[in-house]
């Protein structure tokens, strides 16, 4: 980063961003922001959320993080941004970024302007998409889909509780454009917060985006990434980062790294409207905390996409966890779990009814492949194995009834009918518990857009009043 801290009456040769951390509820070092913000950033910018935890968030709507600790950061990077004046950007408000999130950001935001006595003006933008609309676009050509052979049809659109499309650098600059002191965006990339002010000042667009990837989860790029805080400096050339916790150093390593950071291709980063290629990149220690990288490419698509997420229902699950230690069920865990299934099979058609299609169950081994499933390669022999039973059916009550029918079989099944009978450990009583509406993700498409903000809607408020 330029050493330099230049005041208003000197044109910047670089967009300084300032960015928190990766998330907003994840925490930060309140000493490494004010570091931060001595540097006189032009701009802060910090994520609200993904799809890490799963379908669940943008299935129900809701947001993952502990609301008192997202107020209390949020309460500090208000105040920070009303000390310099500058503008305070938020993507993908309450983890999925649909429109109740950002509804409900907004409300936060309105309630904390008072308390501060600040008087602002916010745009709030949002990506959460009509159905029909999708509906409509899938039928003229205009959704395709990411991995080849993925299905799509209305009845899937319109199944969806939520549907949300993934905001660009195009998008989060028309919400900049309105000289709002604050924006709040649904769902976004992380690095369009970040790349949205740099690229508007004329930077490389290239440096760009590269840098917005490096930074996008905060000091992650550096080596004490629980510190959170990042300031990077994007120029005609290249970019400059350096994380300000007084324990973090960001180095040549650290921050090529996170080009593999929930990216496919180390060396290619798909985003919309085109891709970010550092085939070429260099990157090169100034001193012992902070890295310049230069090479970074932006190469244009020639028809400009969002990604779309939905998430629909996807039935009631009731789970229960038992504990194996004895040696020869450790050792047969897997013939026993077979047995477990037949039997409760056998049951639930029998005492309850139910066709094959009407329930599932799934049995994991925990030690054993519980994370990877077939596609595990380690071979080990664990002392004790914790088997997870996932039951769903279409309610809750019926996940519950067959989890109860499990319950007997998963204390006590043998592995043979001429032995006596095992007791297993349950690690909590009851065995069982509600896991609720289950959700899952059933969207894996882009959208084609003529206009990037037609998919998109930007409101503007006065608060603090």
């Amino acid at each position: 980063m330029a050493v330099e801290v230049e005041g208003a009456a000197t044109p910047r040769r670089f967009t300084r961003v300032l960015v928190p951390s990766g998330v907003l509820g994840l925490g930060f070092e309140r000493a490494a922001l004010e570091s931060a913000l001595a540097l006189l950033p032009d701009i802060i910018a910090i994520d609200g959320g993904s799809t890490d935890s799963g379908p669940h968030f943008l299935g129900t709507g809701r947001s993952k993080y502990a609301d008192a600790v997202c107020r209390a950061e949020w309460r500090d990077l208000m105040d920070a941004r009303g000390r310099l004046n500058i503008p305070l950007v938020i993507g993908s408000c309450g983890t999925c970024g649909a429109d109740a999130q950002v509804d409900a950001m907004l409300d936060l935001t309105t309630e904390l302007a008072k308390e501060l006595g600040q008087v602002l003006k916010v745009a709030v933008l949002y990506s959460g998409q009509a159905a029909e609309t999708l509906v409509s676009a899938h039928q003229r050509g205009d959704i395709t889909p990411l991995a080849q052979g993925t299905p799509l049809n209305p009845d899937t659109l319109r199944s969806c509780s939520n549907i949300v499309a993934l905001a660009g650098v195009e998008q989060i600059q028309a919400a900049l454009d309105t000289g709002a002191d604050i924006v709040l965006a649904g769902r976004a990339t992380d690095t369009a917060l970040i790349a949205a002010l740099p690229i508007a000042q004329g930077r490389h667009a290239g440096a760009a985006w590269h840098a917005a990837k490096v930074s996008e989860c905060g000091a992650l790029c550096s080596t004490h990434p629980t510190s959170g805080v990042v300031v990077v400096d994007i120029d005609a050339s290249g970019f400059e980062i350096v994380a300000t916790s007084e324990q973090a150093r960001c180095t040549p390593r650290t921050v090529a790294a996170h080009m593999l950071y929930e990216n496919a291709d180390p060396f290619l980063l798909h985003e919309p409207g085109g891709r970010l290629d550092v085939t070429n990149a260099r990157y090169a220690a100034i001193d012992e905390r902070r890295v310049r990288v230069e090479g970074s490419e932006w190469k244009a698509d020639s028809r400009y996409t969002v990604k779309l997420e939905g998430a629909r229902a996807n039935g009631f699950q009731t789970s229960l966890l038992v504990m194996l230690r004895d040696q020869r069920y450790v050792t047969h865990a897997r013939e026993w779990t077979e047995r477990v299934a037949e039997r409760l099979r056998e049951s639930v058609t029998s005492r309850l009814a139910l066709a094959a299609a009407d329930w599932s169950l799934e049995l994991r081994l925990i030690g054993v492949d519980a994370v990877l499933g077939d596609l595990e390669t380690a071979a080990s022999t664990p002392h004790e194995i914790g088997v997870l039973a996932l039951v769903t059916a279409d309610t809750q009550a019926l996940a519950n009834e067959i989890a109860r029918l499990a319950d007997p079989l998963l204390l006590h099944c043998p592995l043979t009918d001429d032995e006596p009978l095992p007791t297993f450990a349950f690690p909590y009583s009851p065995a069982s518990t509600e896991r609720g509406q289950q959700y899952t993700f059933c969207i894996d498409h882009v959208l084609t857009l003529a206009d990037p903000a037609s998919a998109f809607r930007l409101a503007l408020h006065e608060i603090g009043r």
